[in-house]
């Protein structure tokens, strides 16, 4: 089977989401803990730690619809590096927002890259009319 960068990313964000969970949740129940449960700070640290598992799916999604769709040429490659990019500067971006508020606009990076790999993913349905290529689909409930 071939390399492919973006299940790779899939599972490595779920690990990393999983990681993130358990380090928040060693301090949680501090309850002046960056700054308390309502602080901005706590909220982006929660919000960067959801984001590894959100966008670690978003990631597997796009893999397996280009399983069951053939989806190729260079939009499809745009599509899939643009989930990439989305994925990995979402919980950067949060850990800077957490501790630079000004500096929100650099929320732009990710979720640009998030809605033109949505985008994209489904013109590319639409041009294949969102159906299978030939032969049957695997499942995850078809025998080995």
């Amino acid at each position: 089977m071939k390399f492919n960068p973006n299940l790779f990313l899939a599972w490595l964000w779920v690990l990393l989401g999983f990681i993130t969970g358990m380090a928040l949740g060693l301090f949680f129940r501090g309850e002046n803990w960056l700054g308390g449960y309502g602080s901005f700070k706590r909220r982006m640290y929660r919000l960067g730690h959801i984001s590894f598992l959100g966008l670690g799916a978003v990631n597997l999604l796009f893999w397996l619809t280009t399983q069951s769709v053939p989806l190729t040429g260079p939009l499809a490659g745009l599509a899939a590096w643009a989930f990439i990019v989305g994925a990995v500067t979402m919980p950067i971006c949060c850990a800077v927002m957490a501790h630079r508020p000004k500096m929100h606009l650099i929320f732009a990076v990710p979720v640009v890259s998030l809605i033109l790999g949505s985008a994209v993913t489904l013109v590319l349905l639409l041009g294949n009319h969102g159906l299978p290529g030939p032969g049957p689909q695997p499942t995850t409930f078809d025998p080995p």
